[in-house]
């Protein structure tokens, strides 16, 4: 079995101004750095880390301290708000309305529920007794709850609050 512990990316900038930054590379502000140094210290005990390759989370991971293997993988982006990248959260709503209907320019969040499907097939063939930390973003968040937490639609995932709290651990 495989265990995976889940992260989101610590707090940026745009987080702190409500902005939305999608597909945008985000910067941690000094908050979030501090946050990455707290995620380092709770994990020391991965095997690996998987990381999206979008700045934010990628920097997240480095200013971790964690000295195992970090390898980035573009199929655990936030999910791209296409012409709403960069704009108030407010924007985005009402979010289940984009389970199956891309944002305009971008992505669903069903899309980016296969993406995360295809993520974890190869995490549990790679490593499969191992303990795999992933740093990504609120959309694989729900993804994850919906594949291997609750199993509740992403429909009602995407109405509920995101509440944070240091990880989440899932078996594959």
């Amino acid at each position: 079995m495989t265990r995976l512990i889940y992260e989101t990316h610590s707090t940026t900038v745009d987080n702190e101004r409500g902005i939305a930054t999608g597909w945008l590379p985000g910067q941690l502000s000094e908050r979030g750095q501090r946050e990455s140094r707290e995620l380092g210290l709770r994990h020391a005990d991965v095997d690996v880390v998987f990381s999206s390759d979008l700045h934010r989370a990628v920097r997240t991971v480095e200013l971790s301290g964690l000295t195992v293997p970090h390898l980035r993988d573009w199929r655990l982006r936030e999910c791209n708000y296409g012409e709403l990248n960069g704009a108030p959260v407010d924007a985005l709503e009402p979010r289940a309305e984009r389970v199956q209907t891309p944002f305009p320019g971008g992505q669903s969040y069903t899309d980016v529920l296969e993406l995360t499907r295809a993520f974890l097939e190869d995490v549990k063939r790679w490593y499969g007794d191992g303990t795999v930390l992933v740093v990504a973003h609120s959309a694989n968040r729900w993804a994850l709850e919906h594949l291997l937490g609750s199993g509740q639609p992403l429909e009602k995932l995407l109405m509920g609050p995101f509440n944070w709290q240091p990880g989440w651990t899932y078996a594959l």
